[in-house]
């Protein structure tokens, strides 16, 4: 098997890139600045440092959206870029497995596909998988086996919600939406209860230092927002409770879907998951007490991992790499030639 070969998992939030011949995981936000309308002034972690702070000719955006890829060119720079002059790695003639969510359209998984295959890399081979088994075979789960598995993977635009057996996924739920929408409910919380206007990133920043699944947190933040009635700069100290209370809604949101993606499941498959737990992945799953709200929920264990982010990306070149899952991933060059 070929060293030179890249796992990579394009998520709204961040990208991560697995490479095989070093055995690192980089991760770098997966957003670009962009001057003159057409020119990318910065990428990644240093565009995201401008997101909310640049000027009116500096335009940051993120190259995709809910899953998909929302700015196909910029993005194919981006990641061109990155792996060439950031990775320093021999990216020409190399192998691609990228992993694309579930219940997109072959159109949108095209999109994925060609980032790659009609690029400067020249790859030698571009493969997709289904994130749910990436993520999967990434916890060192045996996907191949008769025997049912749930992965749920939280992460910034979208959740999927997915059972698994023989290699395939039996069911499968996207949500279009994830930790973007409970930075949404704490700027929209703050502002009608305490007349305070936040930015998106000090949403984001309380989630993940106040976020919980469930009530009881004594943690305070203090937070620098604009009064609404004054129009001022103004501090305030925020309580836990403040952004459960913010977050409840969307959290038993989430809980519904894998009551009915329970409901769905066949009884052998579930008697499975009953045994084995609910694998929850993503970087929205990092959010405290995440774990036991499910468990509460649904009366089964509920199986966390360390860096649940890479689980998908830590999989992608285990399955490239083990003859046993070489019928997991996918090509779509014979719809790109026809």
């Amino acid at each position: 098997m070929n060293n030179n070969v890249y796992g990579i998992d394009l998520g709204t939030c961040n990208f991560k890139v697995f490479c095989k011949s070093n055995g690192k995981i980089l991760k770098e936000k997966n957003t670009i600045a962009i001057i003159n309308k057409n020119e990318i002034y910065a990428y990644g972690d240093d565009a995201y440092a401008m997101y909310e702070k640049a000027p009116e000719a500096i335009q940051v955006v993120f190259p995709v959206v809910c899953g998909v890829i929302a700015d196909f060119n910029f993005l194919q720079q981006m990641i061109y870029d990155y792996l060439e002059n950031k990775l320093k790695g021999k990216v020409k003639g190399a192998e691609f497995i990228v992993a694309v969510p579930t219940d997109i359209t072959d159109v949108e998984k095209r999109a994925f596909f060609e980032l790659f295959y009609k690029s400067k890399f020249k790859p030698k081979n571009v493969l997709l998988c289904e994130k749910p088994i990436a993520d999967a075979v990434g916890l060192g789960l045996d996907v191949n086996q008769p025997t049912g598995i749930m992965v749920v993977n939280m992460g910034a635009d979208i959740t999927e919600i997915s059972v698994i057996s023989l290699g395939g996924l039996v069911l499968s739920d996207l949500l279009h939406f994830g930790g973007n929408r409970l930075d949404e409910s704490i700027i929209s919380h703050l502002r009608k209860e305490y007349n305070l206007i936040i930015g998106q990133k000090t949403a984001k920043a309380m989630k993940e230092n106040l976020g919980s699944g469930l009530p009881g947190r004594t943690e305070t933040m203090v937070v620098v927002g604009r009064d609404v009635v004054s129009g001022l700069p103004v501090e305030k100290e925020i309580s836990a409770d403040v952004v459960y209370e913010a977050t409840r809604a969307n959290m038993e949101s989430i809980c519904t879907s894998i009551k009915m993606i329970l409901e769905k499941t066949p009884p052998e498959l579930a008697k499975d998951i009953i045994h084995s737990g609910i694998y929850i992945t993503g970087g929205g799953s990092q959010i405290d007490n995440l774990d036991k709200l499910f468990e509460e929920i649904t009366n089964i264990k509920v199986n966390s991992c360390d860096k649940p982010e890479e689980s998908a990306v830590r999989g992608l070149v285990k399955i490239v790499s083990d003859p046993k899952y070489k019928r997991l991933p996918f090509s779509m060059k014979n719809s790109i030639l026809k």
